[in-house]
This record gives C-alpha cells, sequence and structure tokens, in this order.
C-alpha cells in the first residue's frame, strides 16, 4: 500500500477541536498549511472557471457555427491581435502569480527563528528515529511538539532516498543519505497526526509512517520531563535492546514467534550453524554477528541472497556494537 493509500485507509487525523482543513484538505495544522492551501484553492478555482469557459465556448461555437449544408463555404478568417495578446497574457500572468505564490511560502520553509525547537530525523529502513539534542530525548516514529512554537528539522537517511511528510502540517522535504535537508514549521493545533514516508523505499516502506503529537505548552513541559522516550544512556540496561530497536527492528525480529521480516528473526541464533551462500556453513558467533553488522555482503545466509541488508561500518562505535551483540546472546529460552 502506497503511503497516500495509507493516509486514506488507515490512519485517521486528530485534532483537539474536530475542525478541518476543508473538503479537498486535512486539516491545518502549522503556519505553513494556510498558504499551500490558499494557492491549492486559487489553482483548483482558475481550472474550474477556465475548463467551463473554453467547453462552453467549444460547445456555443460548435452549436452556432454548425455547417447548414454543402454549398456553405468558410468565410475568410483572419487573425486577431487583441485575441492573441489576451490568451498569452493572462495565462502568463496566472502561471507569474502561482510562481509567486509558490515560491514565498517554499522560502519560508527555510527561514528558521532563533527560538525554534531543534529536532534531529534519520529515516533508514523501515522506520524514523527523531532526536532532541536539547532535551535529551529519543524517540521512534514519534515526533512530540509545543503548540504555537516553531520547530526546524535537520534530516538525514542512513541508506536511501526517503522524504518525511506531514500531511496536516502542508511540510515534506526529502531525506537523503549524503546531505542534510530541513524545513521549519510552527504547529497551530493541539491533536494528534500522521506522518509518512513518501519516496518508495523497499518492501516495507508502506509501513514507515509515525505520529506527530502536537502538545499545549504546559503539556509539552510535562512530557519534556518524563520517562517517555529517553535519550540513549549506555550505562541503562535497555540500551542494547533500545539499540536493535533503532537499527534492526525494522528487518529482524527479537522474539520466539516472530518470524521472519525482511530477514529473519534472530531468537536462538547465537551458537548455532547458518548455510552461506558459496562457502562452508558458519558458526554464528560474536565475530560473525559483528561482521555481519559491519560487512553484511561477506557471508550471505541462503534464502536472503536478494534481501541487501545495509552496512553499519561507520554509523556504530565499538560500545554500539558490543551493546547489540550482547543483546542477541541473550535472545534465547
Amino acid at each position: 500500500m502506497s503511503a497516500l493509500g495509507s493516509l486514506l485507509t488507515s490512519a485517521p487525523i486528530l485534532v483537539a477541536d474536530g475542525s478541518g482543513g476543508g473538503f479537498w484538505m486535512p486539516p491545518q495544522a502549522s503556519d505553513f498549511a494556510v498558504g499551500v492551501d490558499g494557492l491549492f484553492d486559487f489553482i483548483l478555482y482558475c481550472s474550474i472557471f477556465f475548463f467551463v469557459l473554453l467547453m462552453g465556448l467549444t460547445v456555443y461555437f460548435a452549436v452556432k457555427y454548425k455547417k447548414k449544408d454543402d454549398n456553405q463555404r468558410t468565410s475568410p478568417i483572419h487573425h486577431s491581435f487583441k485575441l492573441e495578446f489576451l490568451w498569452s497574457a493572462i495565462p502568463t500572468v496566472l502561471m507569474v502569480i502561482v510562481f509567486a505564490w509558490g515560491f514565498r511560502d517554499f522560502t519560508a520553509l527555510s527561514q528558521t527563528p532563533p527560538d525554534a525547537l531543534d529536532v534531529r530525523i534519520l529515516g533508514q529502513k523501515w522506520s524514523w528515529t527523531i532526536q532532541y539534542p536539547t532535551l535529551n530525548k529519543e524517540c521512534a516514529n514519534k515526533l512530540v511538539l509545543p503548540v504555537d512554537r516553531p520547530f526546524t528539522t535537520t534530516m538525514s537517511s542512513s541508506d536511501v532516498i526517503h522524504s518525511f511528510w506531514i500531511p496536516a502540517m502542508r511540510a515534506k522535504r526529502d531525506v537523503l543519505p549524503s546531505r542534510y535537508t530541513g524545513f521549519t514549521v510552527t504547529p497551530t493545533r493541539v491533536g494528534t497526526y500522521p506522518f509518512f514516508c513518501t519516496e518508495f523505499c523497499g518492501q516495507q516502506h508502506s509501513n514507515m509512517g509515525g505520529t506527530v503529537q502536537v502538545l499545549s505548552q504546559d503539556d509539552f513541559a510535562k512530557w519534556v520531563a518524563s520517562k517517555d522516550c529517553p535519550g540513549l544512556d549506555p550505562e541503562s540496561p535497555d540500551y542494547g535492546p533500545r539499540l536493535f530497536k533503532k537499527f534492526c527492528a525494522s528487518c529482524h525480529t527479537d522474539t520466539k514467534d516472530g518470524g521472519r521480516l525482511v530477514g529473519p528473526t534472530l531468537w536462538g541464533k547465537h551458537n548455532t550453524m547458518e548455510k552461506i551462500v558459496g562457502g562452508p556453513d558458519a558458526l554464528i558467533d560474536d565475530n560473525y554477528i559483528r561482521e555481519s553488522i559491519l560487512y553484511p555482503e561477506k557471508q550471505i545466509v541462503v534464502g536472503y541472497e536478494g534481501e541487501n541488508m545495509p552496512a553499519f561500518r561507520g554509523r556504530l562505535d565499538d560500545l554500539q556494537l558490543n551493546a547489540i551483540v550482547d543483546y542477541i546472546k541473550t535472545l534465547k529460552d
């Protein structure tokens, strides 16, 4: 299912006061949404007006100038400078208006006020990691924001091109593996809204989404002080499980009955033997797990030849690698 299909069929859009953004649009949940909807309506109503005008004139002229008999001859036709000027000038003026309107709103996405909340967003197949550098918070597939305060995103991808889209805020930007992108908007309605990846990125693309929770200023302060979405602490006993959830859980399950996602479940794999493509059977020990995380293309398990697991070399330090390996070793009865 596509991201648009998910939006229409499975992801409700909720706002505190139940108001919406009109017949065509979801609720307006940001200051940026007003300009986008206005431009959309302008283009839509212009299109409807000129469609009705041109089709009406086509029918009118077809009836009025219908050939009466076989002896009727078409009168000599000369060009009309005024008419030709008008049918060129009017579309040109409309296109300039659309361009100027769209360009004004597009540049507004890059204007970051000094009090904006800094949010880091990492996209990877097939989940989002949301980090708050100044708040020591890190969430998976959940973005929590205060109402009426701008937030600015710094986004990057750890593998392929993704695209981060919040329909209710009309904010969307591609998330790239080779550079930072982002946008700045101000939430204006308290409520819960979905966000999606809108760039096809593989098998689980349609599941790569999450929620935006816009809270009142007081509720956001309470959330910051709560234990929800704590930052990663190497001293915490859940450091390994959280790293697994962040980097591995999109493709591998860690439960006994988890079954196969993109890759096999890792429950009970430690110290077992696996058949390797083009080589002898391999023991799934600490070294194999570590090498498979850093260089997944080296020893591919039979049956998973076409899955293309991303390499994590350069993305995980030794402390993180050790924590993930230690956690995988605990996945057994």
